[in-house]
């Protein structure tokens, strides 16, 4: 069985640095910025296959140039098995 991990932060940049983050954060792998504003909070979507891999990325994001604070706000895992493939859908 195969975990499936979904988790969103906010994220405080310094104003100033909101453009470079955001790129910053979406380089590293199964993330998406899909909102910011020009006080520096930008909403971030992390996904990936297991617990320790989001966690490294929540801590390669904490530890941008221009963060100054990233809290967790959601964390979801949803337990895929291959055997209860959509009908009609090859993997």
């Amino acid at each position: 069985m195969n975990e499936y991990h979904v988790t969103s932060l906010v994220v405080h940049a310094a104003a100033d640095q909101t453009a470079t983050v955001k790129t910053s954060i979406e380089a590293l792998p199964g993330t998406e910025v899909p909102a910011t504003n020009e006080t520096g909070k930008l909403v971030v979507v992390v996904e990936g296959e297991s617990r320790g891999a989001l966690l490294d990325i929540f801590e390669q994001i904490k530890g941008l140039p221009g963060v100054l604070a990233a809290t967790l706000v959601f964390h979801q895992v949803e337990n895929e098995s291959p055997e209860h493939s959509v009908e009609g859908v090859e993997e």
